[in-house]
């Protein structure tokens, strides 16, 4: 990945800074932290559960290479996203040199995610943005160059582009253009199963697509008028059917926010469900790729889908657990968070992220071995601070200790007053974890001591499922319980509470 500074200085490739990348073996990208990312049901079975959808993930998978769209791209009148062979574009604006490499190589990983194959990058130093090309016109003219040697179909831009920079960035380099926002957009697109998730990410490409959407010669001519003379007599200039197709993704999206608020109705009664029984929610959020759905499997034996790429899952699981003292408690999986996660995503999915922000408990979970954790840390707070989370208490859950450099998790936990090293995938740290879940969720407040009869057992196994059972003793009158228990449970408790010793 290269920088550049000034029009007269040439622009660097990939391929030319690191020669190793030219290997099929390098165009994995770095952002990809682990090396062995096939999956056995021998190896990992135990830790992953049986992982039923890998199969369904793996029935319809990209070749790439067997085919190029390299010809006549900008005239196409309403393209579909289809990557292949990509070149990867990004302005450095602020930072260091090396967080600017980390964010392409992550634009890189996002990209193998989506099925394309990433051929080459290049980073230019600029003090924001060009207005009219995104990378300046000279630039631009250097970007066609690499794009003609390397023989690719699309340029990815790393950040997200207005419809005027999309159009004369096409216009220059002749092949297709998408932002990192297209590029997410379709990846949730993929991986989307559920109908909650299908119509969020839906409604999230049309707020995306509504003010790029683009014609030519059809597109722009108008309807005939109405009148009542007859079909030649018109009252002006009726819609371009370009207009007519703005109106009709309006009309969609009402509808799909709609849908959306009924669905949202469902997982609310259910919630209020959880909350009437007084059961202590987990939610479990973090960075994309940093192991969320492996601890959630490693906790519950959830059996959720396990793969090395971002966004791998998106659909929230709910699992019940109980921790080591016996209470039960229920452990949400959220979607991943990203830097720069487009705001069509955050307001698309604000039901789903509902979930953290009614928890008692949120595990931030952060990829340990990552080059840079704490701005993973930076940018799921951020997504957090939007859904109005800030309030809930926060465990930070330093995943992947086992690959991890030892000085960046001493930096990281000397960082985070409340934070445990662990790794899913060795079970290293978990006992500590459930330990320390035991003590930050929420407590019942009323303690007292009751002597239920024997045929009340329906009392004492709600005060064992309910409560906190600190003491039990079986004597002849009934069960004599010390337990800590809400409110609701005290008052029923209370008639078997034993008189005071005068």
């Amino acid at each position: 990945m290269t920088s550049s500074s000034s029009p007269s200085q040439d622009t660097q490739s990939l391929a030319q800074k690191h020669p190793a990348q030219n290997h099929p073996d390098g165009l994995r990208a770095d952002a990809l932290m682990e090396e062995d990312v096939a999956w056995s049901h021998e190896i990992d079975g135990e830790r992953d559960g049986d992982q039923f959808d890998r199969s369904e993930r793996a029935a319809l998978r990209r070749v790439a290479g067997l085919s190029t769209e390299l010809e006549d791209v900008t005239e196409v009148e309403y393209r579909q996203l289809r990557l292949e062979r990509v070149v990867l574009v990004g302005v450095w604006t602020s930072g260091t040199a090396t967080d600017a490499d980390n964010s392409l190589a992550e634009l890189a990983a996002l990209a193998e995610t989506a099925g394309a194959l990433v051929l080459d990058g290049v980073i230019q130093r600029r003090d924001k943005p060009d207005a009219a090309t995104y990378i300046g016109s000279g630039k631009a003219n250097e970007l066609r160059d690499i794009v003609l040697e390397t023989g690719a179909d699309t340029v990815i831009c790393d950040g997200e582009l207005s419809p005027g920079q999309l159009i004369h960035l096409e216009d220059v380099v002749k092949v297709k253009v998408i932002d990192r926002t297209a590029l997410i957009l379709d990846i949730f697109a993929q991986h989307a199963k559920s109908r909650e998730g299908k119509a969020q990410v839906a409604l999230a490409q049309m707020q995306y697509m509504l003010p790029r959407l683009r014609g030519w010669g059809q597109s722009l001519s108008r309807q005939m008028g109405g009148g009542a003379g007859g079909g030649l007599a018109t009252r002006g200039p009726g819609e371009t059917k370009i207009e007519t197709d703005r109106r009709r993704i309006r009309e969609k999206m009402a509808k799909m926010r709609r849908e959306i608020a009924d669905m949202k109705t469902g997982r609310d009664i259910k919630r209020q469900e959880r909350r009437r029984n007084k059961v202590p929610s987990v939610a479990i959020a973090g960075y994309t790729n940093a192991g969320k759905s492996s601890l959630l499997n490693r906790l519950t034996g959830a059996g959720v889908l396990v793969e090395n790429s971002l966004f791998a899952t998106l659909d929230p699981t709910v699992r019940r657990a109980e921790t080591p003292s016996g209470r039960l408690y229920t452990l949400a999986d959220t979607v991943g968070f990203v830097r720069h996660l487009p705001h069509h995503l955050v307001e698309a999915f604000r039901s789903t992220m509902e979930e953290v922000g009614d928890s008692d408990l949120i595990l931030h979970v952060v990829d340990g071995s990552h080059p840079a954790p704490e701005e993973q840390l930076a940018a799921v707070r951020e997504v957090v601070r939007d859904v109005g989370a800030t309030k809930v208490p926060e465990i930070v859950v330093i995943n992947k200790a086992d690959a991890a450099d030892p000085l960046v998790l001493q930096r990281l936990m000397r960082n985070e007053k409340r934070s445990i090293a662990v790794s899913a995938r060795t079970g290293q740290g978990i006992a500590e974890l459930l330990a320390l879940i035991d003590v930050e969720l929420p407590h019942p407040s009323v303690e007292l001591e009751a002597l239920v009869p024997y045929t009340l057992g329906r009392l004492v196994a709600r005060a064992h499922a309910d409560g906190e059972v600190l003491s039990e003793e079986h004597t002849p009158e009934g069960t004599l319980l010390k337990v800590r228990v809400h409110e609701e449970l005290a008052a029923e408790l209370a008639p078997y509470v034993p008189a005071p010793v005068a």
